[in-house]
């Protein structure tokens, strides 16, 4: 590629020296054209030259570029042939390692057929002795049952019952031992840290009922509350839900509902247009309206209020708004949002004491009843539908399980569970806390009776001291001094796995014998 340009100048050199002697032979004498022909002629002599020089030494290049390509090429050649021979040379090594291998592995399947058959042999040897021993044993249990006059099956019967009753026994005896040695651990620290926690609380106690009473001025007033045929009544009953009892009673009118919610709403309601004086139904629907917006922006306010004062922080918005609707719902007469408040105190107190977080805890104590107080009626239980909500506004999984374990819906998989659980039974149990029906505290107090007497030997049994406790009477020839407190366990079992109740049931067993004779 190198001669090109030495051609190219050799070319270019020719066109001029034809243009110069053209120019010269118009413009000059020969003598001048004589000597650029001769120029010319040198210069193309000397890139002859030039490119011959040039020429020569490409090629020597090539040549040795050439030699060194063969060199390199004979050199991974050997080195491939190398590997060849190294990779022959490993093959025929294992080879002959594979083929002393087969000629080990054909001896030695030789000695486990050897072996095998001796195992044959030996295992027929065993199954004959194994008849021989059955025979001998079938001939050594007729005798037997001809002596004792009971068949196999009866005496293996026997023997499975009375077995039975034994480790039933000693069962029992190691259940009782096991209780009263945790009883001696643990209840002088578990009464320690309730009573701790019930101490440091204080609340107050609220009652709710389904009805209220709406005091007047004069008696003036109920006639325009009523209206014309009774109008204004009816729009206000309609508007609010809320049946309103208009009697004798001197300047009072009752509200009876159970939503406390439009209960309020009727209250406040009322109470505007009393003291406004314009009562029609158009202004009755206004200001029901007007007082529902108000309703709604208190429940949110107590809402927030709650959880800064409980120091809990991140609620969702809907559980911010449940909270509040809980001051207008009641449970057994109590309060629900002053009870989840208290609840929510005494998990505080009491996860501190067991070295818990009590944050979490407080979390858990607050929303643990707000499956009680849905927008819509549901047959779902309270505790799972508490749960769902928590779920679905992303609470932790502990807090979850606390509000749907709380009433044994579910298995407790936190300690926080029974933390909740236990409160909840504390905020309830206390005096004056809640109100129960005399119809539902009679048949809990005989659904007592009826678990104690629906076990053997028991003559008598009386439910006292407000169903705290369970004082049975057994017949002394049916139940023995043992039995005595393996019934009283067995009792107290059944109540706890059969019946919901507060607080403790203590069970007591009374068997005493009576020697009675007459003096004549």
């Amino acid at each position: 590629m190198e001669i090109l340009p030495i051609i190219i100048t050799a070319v270019v050199a020719l066109v001029i020296g034809f243009f110069i002697s053209k120019a010269i032979e118009s413009k000059s004498s020969k003598s001048a054209v004589q000597q650029a022909k001769n120029e010319s002629k040198r210069i193309i002599a000397e890139a002859e030259k030039e490119a011959e020089s040039i020429k020569k030494d490409k090629i020597l290049q090539a040549k040795e570029k050439f030699i060194e390509l063969k060199a390199e090429h004979e050199k991974v050649i050997l080195s491939r042939d190398n590997k060849i021979s190294e990779a022959e040379k490993r093959i025929k090594d294992k080879e002959s390692k594979v083929s002393s291998e087969l000629g080990q592995n054909k001896k030695r399947g030789q000695e486990l057929e050897e072996k095998l058959e001796e195992v044959k042999q030996r295992k027929e040897r065993i199954l004959k002795k194994q008849e021989e021993i059955d025979q001998i044993l079938q001939r050594k249990i007729q005798q037997l049952e001809v002596i004792s006059g009971l068949s196999a099956e009866d005496a293996k019967a026997q023997l499975m019952e009375s077995l039975k009753e034994k480790a039933k026994s000693e069962a029992m005896a190691i259940v009782r031992d096991t209780v009263e040695e945790a009883k001696m651990t643990a209840q002088q620290e578990a009464k320690k840290i309730v009573i701790n926690t019930i101490q440091r609380v204080g609340t107050e106690e609220a009652v709710d009922n389904c009805v209220s009473v709406f005091n007047l001025e004069n008696d003036d007033v109920k006639g325009r509350i009523i209206g014309r045929e009774g109008r204004n009544i009816r729009a206000l009953e309609s508007a609010t839900g809320v049946e309103i009892i208009v009697d004798d009673t001197p300047e009072a009118i009752i509200l009876s509902c159970f939503d406390s919610v439009r209960r309020e709403i009727a209250r406040l309601s009322l109470h505007k247009l009393v003291t406004d004086g314009r009562i029609h139904p158009a202004r009755i629907e206004d200001v029901v309206r007007k007082t529902k917006n108000q309703i709604e922006d208190e429940i949110v306010e107590i809402g927030k209020r709650t959880v800064v004062d409980l120091g809990i922080h991140g609620l969702q918005p809907e559980l911010v708004k449940t909270v509040g609707r809980m001051k207008y719902r009641s449970s057994y007469g109590q309060n629900l949002l002053q009870h989840s408040r208290e609840v929510s105190n005494l998990c505080g107190i009491m996860a501190s004491e067991l070295g818990l977080n009590p944050k979490l805890a407080k979390r858990a104590g607050l929303l643990h009843d707000i499956g009680k107080v849905p927008e819509e009626e549901t047959e779902t239980p309270h505790a799972i539908l508490g749960m769902q909500w928590a779920e679905k506004y992303g609470e932790k999984d502990e807090v979850c399980n606390a509000i749907g374990a709380h009433h044994d819906e579910i298995e407790m998989t936190s300690l926080l569970s029974p933390i909740v659980q236990v409160c909840d039974a504390i905020s309830g149990a206390r005096p004056g806390a809640r109100r129960q029906v005399l119809d539902s505290y009679v048949k809990r107090l005989k659904d007592l009776e009826d678990i104690a007497f629906g076990f053997n030997g028991v003559q008598k049994a009386y439910a006292i001291q407000a169903g705290r406790e369970l004082r049975v009477i057994v017949e002394s020839e049916k139940v023995p001094d043992e039995k005595a407190s393996e019934l009283s366990f067995e009792i107290s079992q059944k109540i706890q796995t059969d019946m919901t109740y507060p607080g403790q049931v203590k069970v007591t067993v009374i068997r005493e014998t009576r020697a009675v004779n007459i003096a004549k």
